[in-house]
């Protein structure tokens, strides 16, 4: 059956669109000034083991990304229908960024009120905060996706990713290389402060997201329609095979990516780098991000997300293989060059939002919530295998190394297996007010 245009489908007025983009670009890049100071692929990791000591904790710091994805990935599957219902999505938007914000500023309070000493709690305690964090940030991905979906057009969205990642590169870089250095030279007090700067950058970014302009839309749905979530969920990846082929690309690239956080680790423990460099590596990798935006975002309003993935994760291929030429006894001038990891590990972040863009292309906006929290739920599974890729590491860095080139490679090979939606009349999200007419 058709679907009918409403008010939360009709195309934005271009005036408001701009304005709409430019303020939700503003919001992302002064949120990503925060999450930079709390990056999970360096700094949490570092400080797991920080608090940890010497010793094989890498089993530990394999929790992070299973925490980070149980968070992020479960809840929008049993509350995309009450997004999905809800007038104006830019106030849940706003409500979850406060969230998100408090995990950080009560694991700061935590941190002064120790006073740099080292607590057998401790590790527990940053592990529940990190877990709460997400909790509330998977639902913020959620939101942030559905009203991008509403108020930007597709062939715009990729201006969105390039725009905030871009201009958001000079102020990270600036407080990153003004604050961070003095903050890790007394480590235990010092991520106080790392994790407070986390706290206050996502207040001002929920501060910026209210100045969103979005028209009311639909009415809420009712209770039983939001006790069908689940089972519309279920029935999406019946009928539309090529979401069910983004899924498999998602376990296996989540497989591959879960050895991110121990690349520090290797760093410190292996090449005998000391915390001065997690700075250069924070750097890099968000600068790389930024340049990265530049290509990828353009790439995908012209040519679709379909082929920007696959750039991604081939490219992502290059972090392991590059870490396998600076083995352990490479050490001074070699060692010394591991910064350079973090350009590719510079496309990861941005490959989770390729994968939702794509996912909005194959659906009418009615069913964004959904396939966004599908898109979530996907990487849950491969995730849960992080603590044993921990265990690994501990074991045989280099082996672990291997096993994630291995897969990305393939993943980069199974982009050919996906349609690309906008030569497909029937899936195209044009920017006039025409809705598909068919299910994928």
């Amino acid at each position: 059956m058709p679907e009918t245009a409403g008010p939360a489908d009709s195309s934005p007025a271009p005036e408001r669109e701009t304005q709409n983009l430019l303020t939700l670009a503003a919001h992302q890049i002064v949120w990503r000034v925060g999450w930079t100071f709390k990056t999970e692929s360096i700094i949490v990791p570092a400080f797991v083991d920080t608090l940890a000591g010497p010793g094989r904790v890498g089993w530990v710091r394999g929790l992070l990304p299973l925490l980070k994805y149980v968070g992020q990935s479960l809840p929008p599957v049993f509350l995309a229908e009450t997004l999905k219902g809800m007038r104006k999505k830019k106030w849940a938007l706003v409500g979850l960024v406060v969230l998100a914000s408090l995990p950080y500023l009560a694991l700061a309070g935590v941190l002064f009120a120790t006073a740099g000493r080292k607590l057998w709690w401790m590790t527990p305690v940053l592990l529940a905060m990190h877990f709460a964090f997400f909790l509330f940030y998977g639902l913020y991905l959620l939101a942030f996706g559905t009203l991008q979906g509403r108020l930007i057009r597709a062939t715009r969205r990729g201006q969105l990713l390039w725009g905030a990642c871009f201009w958001g590169l000079i102020p990270t870089i600036v407080f990153c290389g003004w604050l961070m250095p003095g903050w890790l030279e007394s480590p235990v007090p010092g991520w106080g402060y790392l994790f407070l700067a986390v706290g206050i950058c996502f207040l001002l970014s929920a501060l910026l997201a209210c100045f969103v302009r979005e028209a009311p839309g639909h009415a809420g749905t009712g209770p039983r329609e939001r006790a069908n979530g689940l089972r519309e969920t279920l029935a999406a990846l019946r009928r539309d095979a090529n979401l069910r082929r983004l899924v498999v690309l998602i376990l296996l690239s989540g497989i591959g990516l879960v050895i991110i956080p121990h690349y520090q680790w290797y760093a410190k423990r292996k090449l005998g780098l000391t915390d001065e460099y997690l700075v250069l590596f924070v750097i890099t990798m968000t600068t790389a991000v930024s340049i990265y935006s530049l290509v990828l975002g353009p790439a995908a309003d012209r040519w679709g997300y379909r082929l920007t993935l696959r750039l991604a994760t081939l490219g992502a291929a290059i972090a392991p293989a590059y870490a396998l030429c600076i083995p352990p006894s490479a050490g001074g001038e070699g060692a010394e060059w591991f910064w350079a990891v973090f350009i590719p590990l510079g496309l990861t972040p941005l490959v989770p939002t390729i994968m939702a863009n794509y996912a909005l292309e194959l659906c009418p906006p009615s069913e964004h919530p959904r396939y966004l929290s599908i898109v979530n739920l996907a990487l849950l599974p491969p995730y849960a295998l992080s603590p044993l890729v921990g265990w690994l590491v501990d074991v045989s860095f280099e082996a672990v190394a291997v096993g994630a080139l291995v897969l990305m490679l393939v993943c980069g090979g199974l982009t050919f297996w996906l349609d690309e939606p906008r030569r497909k009349s029937s899936c195209q999200l044009s920017g006039d007010n025409r809705q598909p007419t068919t299910d994928n």
